[in-house]
C-alpha cells in the first residue's frame, strides 16, 4: 500500500504554481528523500499532504484517505519543521508531554534516551534555546513518536556535523527496529544519501526525478578525455553536464558506460547521488520567471 499518492497536484498563490500537476506515489516504511533547491516547492508540497494548506487542484491521499481535517489519518503523521515554533511558556519537558498526547506510538523511554544523547536541558525555557538545541527537540519529537508517517522539513539544519550524524544513526536503527514512512527533505545530499532509499527531486514545483536511490546511482555516468574520444562516446546521449579544459573534455551524461574497446583513453567515473541532483537541476531549463536557486 502507498502512503503517500498525488495525482495532478497543483497549488497556486496568484500567478506562482508552486506545486505544478505533481504525480507521485510514496511506498510505505520506505525513507523518502524529498530534494530540492530553495524554493522547489517541498515545503508547500509537505504542508499540502499533511493539511496544512489546500491544494489548488488535483488530489492527495494518505494511506488511502484525503487528509484535509481528517482526524484518523493526521493523528498517524509527525510533521518535524525547521522553525518549529512552540508556546513561550514552554519548556522542553512541556514540548515532550504534548507530544505524548498527540502521537498513540509515542515511547517516553526512546525520547528521554534522546535527551540524554543530544545534551538538551529538559527543564529550560524552549524561547532561550539555541538554534542547535531548538533543532534538537524536533529531531526528538519526529524519532520518538514513531508516527507511521514522519515528516522532516530541515530540521536538523541547526545541529553540529557530530549530532546531526547521531539524528541519522538513531533513525536508522529505530527504523530497522520499528519500519515505517520517513520523508527527509534536506539540502545536505551527500549525508543522506546512504540513508535514504528512494528519491524525489523537486525544481520549480514538477517532479525531475523520482526513483529508488541505487537505481539514479546508476543511471548516469562522467565521461573524461581527449575531446575527440569523449565526443565520440557521448555522441546521442542525454547529457547533464561537460566540462572543457584545452584538449581535456569531461562530460556528465544518462546511462551506465558501455565498453569502450576502441578508445582506452576514456575515464569512467560514477556520479554520486548528490552530484546527479545537482546536474539534473542545472540541464532543465530555466523558464520565463523562474527564480534563480542553490543547493547549500
Amino acid at each position: 500500500m502507498s502512503a503517500i499518492r498525488a495525482v495532478g497536484l497543483t497549488k497556486r498563490y496568484g500567478e506562482v504554481a508552486a506545486l505544478d500537476g505533481i504525480d507521485l506515489e510514496l511506498a510505505e516504511n520506505t525513507v523518502h528523500g524529498l530534494l530540492g533547491r530553495n524554493g522547489a516547492g517541498k515545503t508547500t508540497l509537505m504542508q499540502v499532504l499533511t493539511g496544512q494548506v489546500f491544494q489548488t487542484s488535483g488530489s492527495v491521499e494518505i494511506f488511502g484517505e484525503a487528509p484535509r481535517e481528517n482526524v484518523g489519518v493526521l493523528s498517524r503523521v509527525c510533521f518535524v519543521k525547521e522553525s518549529q515554533r512552540y508556546p513561550d511558556a514552554f519548556r522542553v519537558s512541556h514540548a515532550l508531554r504534548s507530544a505524548a498526547l498527540l502521537y498513540p506510538h509515542w515511547d517516553a523511554a526512546f525520547a528521554a534516551e534522546l535527551v540524554g544523547e543530544f545534551g538538551l536541558p529538559e527543564h529550560q525555557m524552549i524561547k532561550k534555546l539555541s538554534r542547535g538545541q531548538l533543532s534538537a527537540v524536533g529531531v526528538i519529537i519526529g524519532l520518538a513518536s514513531r508516527a507511521p508517517l514522519t515528516f522532516f522539513d530541515e530540521p536538523y539544519l541547526g545541529l553540529d556535523a557530530v549530532a546531526r550524524q547521531l539524528f541519522y544513526d538513531r533513525l536508522l536503527a529505530d527504523y530497522a527496529e520499528h519500519p515505517r514512512t520517513v520523508v527527509l527533505s534536506t539540502h545536505l545530499i551527500d549525508e543522506v544519501s546512504d540513508l535514504v532509499e528512494h528519491v524525489v527531486l523537486i525544481d520549480r514545483g514538477r517532479v525531475l526525478l523520482d526513483d529508488a536511490a541505487d537505481a539514479l546511482r546508476d543511471s548516469a555516468v562522467t565521461v573524461s578525455g581527449p575531446t575527440d574520444a569523449v565526443e565520440r562516446f557521448v555522441a546521442g546521449r542525454a547529457e547533464l553536464h561537460r566540462e572543457q579544459l584545452g584538449g581535456f573534455l569531461r562530460v556528465t551524461v544518462t546511462g551506465s558506460p558501455e565498453p569502450a574497446v576502441d578508445a582506452p583513453e576514456l575515464r569512467f567515473e560514477p556520479v554520486s547521488l548528490q552530484q546527479l541532483v545537482v546536474r539534473t537541476t542545472q540541464a532543465r531549463p530555466v523558464g520565463a520567471g523562474a527564480a534563480p536557486g542553490e543547493f547549500s
